[in-house]
């Protein structure tokens, strides 16, 4: 695939081959990051001391979180819709940095996108009961032309689990997504 800086570029080209902007779920395909961390399947945390796990509703998907290691290098890693994540505490803070992404992830339903090159950084907090704050910086040279940020704030439902969810299971949206 071409590379773009110009995302409308490459929303357009796109769309012309009758891809849906940002639509991955449509597809069978998971949102990749940040994505994953909007809040719009249900998601579980599961904290160890070595590990966190993120499990998300959605094709019962789990992004892992190393912890208190050091970043793989570019060529240790296999490109992936989550990458490769290490994190460590910053007093009630988890900050995650990841890299390693699949090149060309949606980023939303707008056509932005996120190339190979991208390294990600997570502000992740709980300031309240109900309450989970994550700030995300995406710095990715080959697709912007500068580092920048985003506040997701998102409800914790508590005492709840997460139900099998399953792709194309009875869907019918995509047959009428390309009707000429």
């Amino acid at each position: 695939m071409q590379k773009y800086r110009d995302n409308q570029a490459l929303l357009a080209s796109r769309l012309k081959e009758g891809q849906p902007a940002g639509d991955n779920y449509v597809h069978c395909l998971p949102d990749g990051m940040p994505a994953m961390m909007m809040g719009m399947f249900p998601m579980e945390i599961f904290q160890r001391p070595e590990q966190i796990n993120i499990t998300q509703e959605a094709f019962n998907q789990t992004r892992r979180i190393y912890m208190n290691q050091k970043l793989p290098k570019w060529d240790e890693v296999d490109p992936s819709f989550y990458g490769a994540s290490v994190g460590h505490w910053e007093g009630d803070t988890l900050v995650v940095r990841t890299i390693g992404f699949r090149d060309g992830l949606w980023l939303d339903t707008s056509g932005s996108t996120m190339s190979d090159a991208a390294k990600m950084t997570e502000r992740i907090r709980r300031p309240n009961f109900g309450t989970l704050e994550i700030e995300v910086t995406v710095d990715d040279p080959k697709t912007y032309t500068r580092p920048w940020t985003v506040s997701m704030p998102q409800t914790i439902v508590l005492d709840t689990e997460l139900i099998d969810e399953f792709c194309l299971e009875n869907e019918k949206s995509s047959q009428r997504m390309n009707a000429k």
